[in-house]
């Protein structure tokens, strides 16, 4: 080897080290000490799908813009294309402004006759209603099962058991707050700013799901304005399933019915649908 192809040697070994670190250090960042994944690029919605009308990022932040009951005019979602969910926790930084709500989708489906963006399924809820925000629900779908502040067990008929109460948890939506959702197995939990909100365990096997989309809601009607700041995911482990034993319910439990809502939208008059 002639002294030139030495050096040439050389710089291709000094490439190839320098490209190896750029991999290692990009997979580094990828992935915080904690085993999260940032899901926001924080510059585009690169891996996100929803309507470019209504969905964009400004001054870095995720924003989804309602402008009054015809834009949208029904529930619309800015979808993760990055893959589907399954058993995770997941962090999210987010305020809405404006008398109207929001929720983070997960382990949902398509919902093709709501439109190219609607979606079915577990909803943590973004609300201005202290009793709804943080609750567990699903959307066009069994409704809502836990309130703020309650623990559900759903049996195999789909029948509510109120398993536990606490004081719920106060925040103004319209604040920037960290919601979490913990999803193992068939146990759902919800917290806001590290308090728990709502937890379901939920032994419907006929219509619970275990995997699907993740997705943000852009609710409809009176105009709000839907920011996101911070998404991160960190993938679990298998969990085991939890079959419905009415032996094993705490002392104190009791079926409930479906709570409803007076709060629609948010804590005003709601805009005509």
């Amino acid at each position: 080897m002639t002294g030139g192809d030495k050096t040439r040697f050389r710089m291709m070994n000094i490439r190839f080290l320098l490209t190896s670190l750029v991999l290692v250090c990009s997979s580094v960042i990828a992935q915080d000490s904690e085993g999260f994944s940032e899901l926001f690029n924080g510059r585009d919605l690169t891996g996100w799908e929803g309507d470019p009308q209504l969905w964009s990022v400004k001054d870095g932040l995720v924003t989804g813009e309602c402008r009054g009951p015809e834009s949208p005019s029904a529930n619309t979602f800015l979808i993760w294309r990055g893959g589907q969910v399954k058993n995770f926790e997941l962090r999210a930084t987010v305020r809405v402004i404006g008398d109207n709500n929001s929720g983070i989708q997960y382990r949902s489906r398509p919902l093709p006759e709501a439109g190219p963006w609607g979606i079915t399924g577990y909803q943590c809820d973004i609300h201005p209603a202290t009793e709804h925000t943080g609750m567990t629900y699903e959307e066009k779908g069994r409704g809502i099962f836990g309130l703020n502040g309650k623990d559900i067990v759903l049996d195999g008929e789909g029948n509510r058991w109120q398993v536990a109460e606490r004081e719920p948890v106060k925040v103004d939506v319209s604040q920037w707050n960290e919601y979490t959702i913990i999803a193992e197995g068939n146990h759902l939990t919800h917290k806001i700013n590290g308090q728990i909100t709502s937890q379901l365990t939920d032994c419907d096997e006929a219509h619970r799901a275990l995997e699907g989309l993740l997705a943000i809601q852009l609710h409809h009607g009176n105009a709000n304005t839907v920011q996101i700041k911070d998404l991160r995911l960190k993938v679990l482990g298998e969990a085991p399933l939890t079959a419905f034993d009415p032996s094993l319910l705490p002392s104190g439990a009791q079926k409930v019915a479906r709570p409803g809502t007076k709060n629609p939208q948010g804590l005003g008059p709601a805009a005509p649908k």
